[in-house]
């Protein structure tokens, strides 16, 4: 194996890994946003996961909001934190199709050759 294709896996394997824990943090968000609205705003379990998936997309509706002065103070650290691990999962994504790519034609020419 060649040093170039060593590297080229390695980063692969340490995109792979970052882009498994940013969705978990992005699911993270989710539960934990899912959980404080239900008991915090009294929304119905639907909604409360509806609510945070559409803030996290930062696509804002506007069809449900946050009504208590907790709700309000803690959606916007809510956005502030999940849009930016909704970023990082979301350039994690291209990054691993990129890297994927980049590895299967790595292999095609090791092949050839």
């Amino acid at each position: 194996m060649t040093k170039a294709k060593n590297a080229l896996e390695k980063e692969y394997s340490t995109v792979l890994r970052n882009f498994r824990l940013a969705g978990a943090f992005a699911l993270l968000m989710i539960g934990v946003g899912s959980f404080f609205y239900h008991f915090v705003e009294k929304l119905n379990w639907l909604d409360a996961v509806y609510f945070c998936v559409v803030t996290l997309a930062t696509v804002g509706y506007g069809d449900i909001t946050p009504h208590t002065n907790l709700g309000k103070v803690f959606t916007m650290f809510y956005i502030l934190t999940g849009v930016g691990i909704i970023a990082t999962f979301a350039n994690l994504l291209l990054k691993r199709s990129a890297l994927r790519r980049e590895v299967k034609r790595s292999k095609a020419n090791n092949a050839i050759e």
